[in-house]
């Protein structure tokens, strides 16, 4: 098959999105599929890329560690003719996912979208953030998932939530796998000698984008609490963003600033050696579609302590390979992970290994077996705009008919949005 996929963030950013996109490029790719990915510059992007088009993006939006791409149609034509496309896979409703819908209909291809951002726990990076605007940007993604063919959902908590937001298109289980290997062979005694961690300290790990949404200043107060009670441990983070200060801040107001060792990004084999070298890995975002970063720490062998939330809970299984932690509470998480520390050998050990179990159970052929079948569907079934051979005027019907659609659906999101507002009365900012 050809896939294309329309992202609006890809690698040299780091973030879930662009390892999702990523991942399953390379995992299409090394079975013999053809990938297009089209997606924005970001600074520093790799001069020589193979199968990527970038498209011309503001870098930094309103100072945040994205990138905005600005679709122009224009630049993709020439590329999507002689790539031949069977499938349009979008990973956004907006920007480039307008571009991937417009293109979708323009050639009467099927369009897949996958839903992996709760985008309303975004919404602070635009000026003018307010109730409404929250309500808007879910109705936005609503109506987008219902103008495409088939949805993606990264886990069952999710796909529980469109469909009852909803969304009427198919929606699928699609999670991104991890893949073991990359993760199970990092060297942590090596990475610990690096940076002057003793074998014998317990350390507490975090791995991801440093970004309020991640409900980051819970989790320094609780890991900062615990390094309070526990006078060897130490705090390790792989990770970069606008958070960084505040999670300093934390730490140094507990006083425990000396055992805060924030690393910056990782990749390769440096990032699996950092997740070697930690005991247990903490996590308290309640914005996550899926447990990525999770099975990725689990394929290290390391249990979680997490709280829960969608496409946490699917992964982590409180007592088994970790801690599911029902309340954002303080207490209670600084318990958890000090709950851990405690453990016994022999049953640390079978911790870690409930946890490698289930990255294997997560693993990338696995979650492309699921997704390559579906296209194979969709390839097999005749789309709502069916495929033919266009004359010059059915092209411009096809791209009236998909303005037509991305004008309706964000006035019905605008709608939606509004009308709630006004139930709420005096409950809007």
């Amino acid at each position: 098959m050809n896939i294309v996929l329309f992202t609006n963030t890809f690698t040299p950013h780091v973030g879930g999105v662009a390892r999702s996109v990523e991942a399953f490029t390379e995992e299409y790719r090394r079975r013999g599929h053809q990938v297009l990915v089209v997606a924005p510059e970001f600074h520093d992007t790799p001069e020589h890329e193979i199968g990527v088009v970038r498209i011309p993006a503001i870098q930094n939006f309103n100072t945040s560690d994205f990138s905005v791409a600005l679709p122009v149609p224009m630049i993709l034509s020439g590329r999507l003719d002689s790539f031949e496309p069977d499938i349009i896979h979008s990973q956004h409703p907006f920007l480039l996912g307008t571009t991937a819908l417009r293109v979708a209909r323009q050639r009467g291809l099927p369009l897949v979208f996958t839903h992996h951002t709760l985008y309303e726990q975004y919404t602070h990076y635009v000026p003018g953030d307010s109730p409404v605007l929250r309500r808007f940007v879910i109705e936005l993604a609503t109506q987008y998932a219902n103008l495409c063919d088939q949805v993606f959902a990264p886990s069952e908590s999710v796909r529980e939530l469109l469909v009852e937001r909803g969304v009427t298109a198919p929606v699928l289980v699609v999670p991104t796998g991890v893949q073991p290997e990359r993760f199970s062979h990092g060297d942590g005694s090596r990475f610990r000698r690096q940076n002057g961690i003793p074998d014998d300290v317990f350390v507490v790990g975090h791995l991801g984008r440093l970004a309020p949404e991640k409900n980051l200043e819970f989790l320094a107060r609780s890991v900062a609490a615990y390094l309070q009670s526990a006078p060897d441990a130490q705090f390790l983070v792989v990770g970069a963003g606008p958070s960084e200060a505040s999670i300093r801040e934390i730490f140094a107001a507990a006083g425990v600033d000396d055992r805060l060792l924030l690393h910056g990004v990782l990749q390769h084999e440096q990032l699996a050696d950092a997740l070697a070298a930690m005991d247990v890995f903490a996590f308290a975002s309640m914005s996550e579609t899926q447990g990525m970063v999770l099975t990725e720490a689990m394929a290290a062998g390391l249990p979680v302590v997490a709280l829960d939330a969608s496409g946490v809970r699917e992964v982590v299984a409180d007592g088994s390979n970790g801690r599911l932690l029902m309340t954002a509470d303080e207490a209670e998480f600084t318990a958890a992970l000090a709950w851990v520390a405690s453990l016994p050998e022999p049953e640390r050990a079978a911790l870690n290994r409930a946890a490698l179990e289930t990255a294997d159970a997560w693993s990338m052929p696995r979650s492309a077996d699921t997704a390559l079948a579906c296209y194979e569907r969709l390839l097999a079934t005749p789309v709502g705009h069916e495929h033919r051979e266009e004359s010059g005027w059915d092209n411009v019907l096809a791209r009236i008919r998909a303005e037509w659609d991305i004008i309706r659906s964000l006035a019905t999101a605008g709608e939606g949005a509004l009308s709630e507002g006004a139930t709420d009365g005096d409950k809007l900012d």
